[in-house]
């Protein structure tokens, strides 16, 4: 296959392949698409530059040795979106006495969280500085999930696909991650300051 070939194959046929031949050049294409988007979700977990660096890394080395383990139920991107958060969610997890680098959300993605809730005007009320703030205080579990929803504007099916849970899990857990930080968001308020 020649290398102009390769550049023009689907992401799952790529995966496909290097699944096939364990070829570590068919790999640096998969990594050359994908790798700018991994170090920007790492940097979001990360304290600094090299930090994120070794986190992009650590994915992609993972990601190499379970390559096999993608079904294509979802999109690749989709599948190394979850991939790469619940490497960074497990990171920080094991690592809580670090902070969580606070450029990590971006105002847009803040204010993307206020649509589409069912059962709370709060949000539209909130302050994204504050917001960013509140968005430390909640698990990374339910970070992630709120991240993926409203930055990376998964649906609730890719969501479940890449998750592997079912659609009505994926909105029990959206709605459970939204409700807390809407209560840790009124506590900020009230006090100026976490409870």
């Amino acid at each position: 296959m020649t290398q102009d070939a390769v550049h023009t194959l689907t992401d799952e046929a790529l995966v496909e392949a290097i699944v096939k031949t364990n070829d570590t050049m068919l790999f640096e294409v998969l990594y050359d698409r994908y790798a700018t988007m991994v170090y920007n979700k790492c940097y979001g977990f990360a304290n600094g530059v090299d930090e994120a660096k070794d986190l992009t890394q650590d994915v992609f080395l993972r990601v190499f040795v379970k390559l096999a383990s993608f079904k294509g139920k979802s999109k690749f991107s989709t599948w190394l979106y979850a991939f790469t958060y619940n490497h960074c969610v497990n990171y920080v997890t094991r690592n809580t006495a670090k902070k969580i680098e606070k450029k990590s959300i971006s105002s847009d993605s803040i204010e993307n969280i206020g649509e589409d809730i069912d059962t709370t005007r709060e949000f539209d009320n909130m302050r994204v500085e504050q917001l960013k703030k509140v968005m430390e205080l909640i698990s990374p579990d339910e970070k992630m999930l709120l991240l993926l929803k409203y930055q990376d504007n998964l649906s609730i099916k890719e969501l479940a696909e890449a998750l592997d849970i079912g659609e009505s899990a994926v909105k029990m857990r959206l709605k459970r991650a939204k409700e807390k930080l809407v209560l840790k968001y009124e506590n900020y308020t009230k006090d100026g300051k976490s409870i």
